[in-house]
């Protein structure tokens, strides 16, 4: 159904069919204008909301303790009855009514109006030295020359400062207090009781006032700064006030015309705020939900456009919330389409994209609540984008942290709404999916804080079954996941105490950082190796200097000044190849995942290249190899510096049987770099030309050390630097101990002295905890003699009989041939144990050759696998290639597989250049076939 059938229906419902559900509307007056409350509840009296409160724990639980909060107001405001009101932010004796920016600082207010009016927010950057001072601590009727009065943060010390130095604390304070007055507001309608309503009265009074007789700011310097501001605060996305001034509206219609409260000066305020939000703003961002929410309250406070002159009502601003775009306002029906429709991601960083999700969903349910017609199914792509947001998860249930992201939870009211939703139009199925899915990631004992949740949750959660939620995230997520208008590529290995996850990033879209192609690795249950995030502020001097810059991130930078754009930026990488297939949950082979990304360093015109993988061993656990290649054409001179920070309170060095212990040392830092090389701090340095080990050691009251061992390819130009950078604020008290908050993190930075290319950054990632399996014995590191670019490994596990080799090359065109083997391809990995095979994965291949095995494409490179198994050798490949099998292992016919089933069975043919090997075609991908050998 369209939007404009939508309010049609609505309009009927609310003229027709809902009943007054506040015991003082007034018979004889229009019903259209006497259907309050109608944004939170509607056509439900408050005693039968209250017969559902008293069968719902939480519910009550929640309603009791805004009763209680409420009662302490209240007897202040006995003794005092100004006690609350006066503390409002407010012009009280200048009563100015003009108010005046230099950019994104408030730089003074003039004027007067015939009431004291609303003081407008302090800057635009809410990181401040000064502390939010309690309520009890405001002086009444503050309003002084001198500024404000805070307390600052560090020193303790009380300090007069400009309201620009204040952060958010003005409008902080009047969202407080406006918070107490909502809260007395819904009180008053769920019990009947006016002292509640009399105490809400004269703070929305006073603030509506105040607001109507003041102007909307002007910005000085005529900056971009004017096309953001709202009336109250900075940005028109801050303006959360105008939530609890329509509740109070709304709660509260009848009460306030029949106590003084001239209910056409709230119309024009709410309709002032209307116009400004959908006047200014960010029209391409997450701008136009969060504005499109105030909208909605406003819209839904109001009555139809008829009853208004300037046909400013209902509809308007509906219809500006769903169906016109202005400017700067996108109305949602064209701004959901940035979201990538294939993948349901949008386009910015994870804690973003979730917040915009759950913001619309929020919409949609009060929408809803009006016009039942099911508005959820208008827009289909929340529901993709919900389920979509779970490949955010690290197995802790923490979503990544690329940009300004933060580790953290999906948000509980995503969840929520949905369920509601289910289960208002009769989808059991769905319903309990979600629910288990919800279950499983949150806790659900703590259903609930305000008055959206009374109104708007289930009052019970249907019971599920764990295995469920298990299934569903597994239905849900995928060994790899590529979203690329946000340059995101994430891989997965194992479950539990064994998980590995690999989150490679670039930068593009919003909410970015100037980070190159940066990763965060997770396991021992943790992000060992974390993002910083964002710093306190955007406009905060350590985020524009460190946070937000490439030294904060795992990545490489270029002669110390790589860089690029922050928050809007579009510097993606390029996913070349990757295995397996992006989103595919059906691969037989499971022991492998790897990308290979490409990127052109914006600043130096470097070329960089990642390859990354993680290998299970045999006892379920992981390791990740890391190939970064970097080089800065037809440079003289150039240095390149690998980034890797890891959780830990130390990091040592270790070569082939000792510790190697670094030097104090200052030359990190160069002339002309940039300044985020100033943040760290402790410096320590050694060169040495061979291989070693970088150990970071994590250790936590209680728990076993966690320990990150990186094995590292040494070389004649490499220089190692241990150091320490700020703290991570991508950290939390649940995904990281309490002794590493706020502690700076360890960081290992590798220089190399010159190209980094053919001589390419390789480490092994061996996490373990202490005093379980290793994982890894020994890692020895070689290049090829004839293709010096190629890396060879050889990783011996941790039983010393299992061992890895591992072939990487810079493209799928390179050639590798030494000894009894042969590749032209990207990438082989050959496991053995003894002299038994146990695997071999291949990718970007046109030949492979080792021990009598061969793999030749047909048309063009393939990946493929071959893993012994009880029956002989399952293979699964991504097009035409021929497969020559040695002749000692009797390989008899192979088996042909799709969609699960056997559909053909063919002999091999003996190689007639070869007779020591059975060759076998497959003319086309097959995710599995099987080569049966003789018993």
């Amino acid at each position: 159904m369209n939007f404009k059938l939508n309010i049609k229906s609505w309009m009927v419902v609310l003229v027709l069919l809902l009943p007054a559900a506040v015991s003082q509307a007034q018979p004889g007056e229009s019903g259209a204008r006497e259907n309050h409350p109608r944004i939170y509840v509607s056509g439900v009296a408050a005693k039968d909301f209250a017969r559902s409160v008293q069968k719902t724990k939480w519910k009550a639980e929640i309603i009791a303790k805004k009763k209680e909060e409420i009662d302490q107001y209240m007897e202040r405001c006995a003794a005092d009855p100004e006690w609350l009101v006066a503390r409002l932010q407010m012009n009280w004796k200048t009563k100015h009514d003009k108010v005046y920016l230099r950019g994104g600082d408030f730089s003074h207010s003039e004027g007067e109006a015939p009431v004291p009016t609303v003081r407008f927010s302090g800057t635009r950057d809410w990181a401040t030295d000064y502390m939010r001072p309690p309520l009890e601590e405001i002086a009444p009727y503050f309003d002084d020359e001198r500024g404000m009065y805070l307390r600052h943060r560090e020193t303790k010390e009380m300090e007069w400062v400009h309201p620009s130095k204040a952060g958010h604390i003005i409008e902080g304070i009047n969202r407080n207090i406006m918070a107490i007055a909502e809260d007395a507001a819904f009180l008053y309608w769920y019990t009947g009781e006016e002292k509640y309503a009399a105490l809400a009265l004269p703070v929305y009074d006073t603030y509506m006032k105040g607001m109507y007789y003041r102007d909307a700011p002007v910005d000085l310097d005529s900056s971009k700064q004017q096309w953001v501001s709202g009336l109250a605060t900075f940005e028109v996305i801050h303006e959360q006030i105008v939530i609890s001034l329509s509740l109070i509206y709304d709660f509260m219609y009848q009460y306030l015309d029949e106590n003084g409260h001239d209910r056409d000066i709230s119309v024009a305020v709410f309709q002032k705020w209307g116009d400004q939000i959908i006047k200014n703003g960010i029209p391409d961002n997450n701008w136009n939900f969060f504005q499109a929410r105030f909208l909605t309250f406003i819209a839904l406070a109001l009555d139809h456009n008829e009853y208004y002159d300037n046909a400013k009502g209902q509809q308007y601003y509906l219809d500006h919330t769903f169906e016109l775009s202005t400017d700067r306002q996108i109305a949602l029906k064209e701004a959901i389409l940035n979201y990538d429709q294939q993948t349901g991601i949008w386009p910015e960083s994870a804690s973003y994209s979730m917040h915009v999700t759950e913001t619309l969903l929020k919409i949609l349910t009060v929408l809803d609540n009006a016009t039942n017609d099911n508005e959820l199914e208008n827009f289909p792509v929340v529901e993709k984008a919900t389920l979509a947001s779970i490949q955010y998860l690290f197995p802790n249930g923490h979503i990544v942290a690329f940009g300004d992201s933060r580790h953290q939870p999906l948000p509980d009211e995503t969840f929520e709404y949905l369920i509601a939703n289910y289960r208002k139009y009769g989808k059991t199925v769905k319903e309990k999916e979600i629910t288990a899915l919800y279950q499983s990631l949150s806790d659900v004992e703590k259903r609930g804080k305000g008055l959206f949740e009374l109104f708007f949750y289930v009052d019970e959660l249907v019971e599920t079954d764990e295995a469920d939620a298990g299934e569903l995230i597994a239905r849900l997520t995928s060994p790899t996941f590529y979203a690329p208008n946000v340059s995101w590529f994430v891989q997965r290995m194992g479950a539990g105490p064994d998980a590995t996850m690999v989150s490679t990033f670039g930068a593009f879209g919003n909410h970015a950082h100037a980070n190159g192609i940066a990763i965060e690795v997770y396991a021992n249950e943790q992000v060992l190796a974390p993002d910083m995030s964002k710093g306190p502020s955007y406009w905060h001097e350590d985020h524009r200097k460190y946070y937000a810059r490439y030294p904060a991130h795992n990545t490489v930078v270029v002669d110390g000044i790589s860089d690029s754009r922050a928050m809007r930026v579009s510097q993606p990488f390029s996913l070349d190849q990757h295995f397996p297939v992006s989103g595919d949950r059906n691969n037989i082979f499971d022991q492998v995942t790897f990308s290979k990304v490409s990127f052109v360093e914006p600043t130096t015109l470097a070329n960089q290249q990642r390859l990354t993988a993680i290998v299970r061993n045999q006892s379920g656990k992981s390791y990740v190899l890391d190939v970064f290649r970097s080089e800065r054409p037809d440079a003289e001179s150039q240095i390149h510096d690998y980034f890797f920070h890891s959780l830990g309170q130390s990091l040592r060095f270790y070569g082939e049987n000792e510790e190697l212990i670094p030097s104090a040392s200052a030359t990190l830092n160069g002339p002309g770099f940039l300044p985020a090389y100033e943040y760290f701090s402790d410096e320590k340095s050694l060169t040495t030309p061979q291989d070693l080990k970088a150990l970071f050691k994590l250790e936590s009251v209680g728990n076993p050390n966690s320990l990150m061992k990186v094995w590292l390819k040494g070389g004649e130009n490499r220089e190692y630097f241990a150091v320490n950078g700020p703290k991570s604020n991508a950290l939390n008290e649940a995904t990281a101990p309490a002794e590493i908050l706020d502690e700076k993190v360890p960081a290992l930075v590798i220089r190399s002295h010159g190209e980094a290319w053919r001589d390419p950054f390789v480490a092994v990632l061996n996490p373990y905890m202490e005093g379980d399996s290793q994982v890894v014995s020994d890692v020895s590191i070689t290049e090829d003699d004839r293709n010096g670019s190629a890396q060879i490994l050889q990783i011996t596990h941790e039983n010393k009989v299992t061992s890895d080799k591992i072939v990487v090359t810079t493209t799928q065109n390179d050639i590798v041939d030494a000894d009894d083997f042969y590749q032209k391809g990207l990438l082989s990995i050959t496991r053995e144990t003894g002299d038994e095979l146990d695997f071999t994965f291949a990718a970007g291949v046109t030949r492979y050759s080792k021990k009598g095995w061969e793999i030749l494409s047909v048309r063009e490179p393939v990946t493929l696998s071959i893993e012994r198994v009880e029956r002989g050798f399952e293979i699964q490949n991504d097009g035409a290639v021929l497969i020559g099998v040695p002749v000692r292992f009797n390989p008899e016919y192979i088996e042909l597989y799709a969609d699960g089933k056997l559909i053909e069975t063919r002999k091999g043919m003996k190689n007639r250049n070869d007779p020591g090997r059975i060759d076998f075609r497959l003319d086309d991908a097959f995710q599995k076939a099987v080569i049966v050998l003789k018993n």
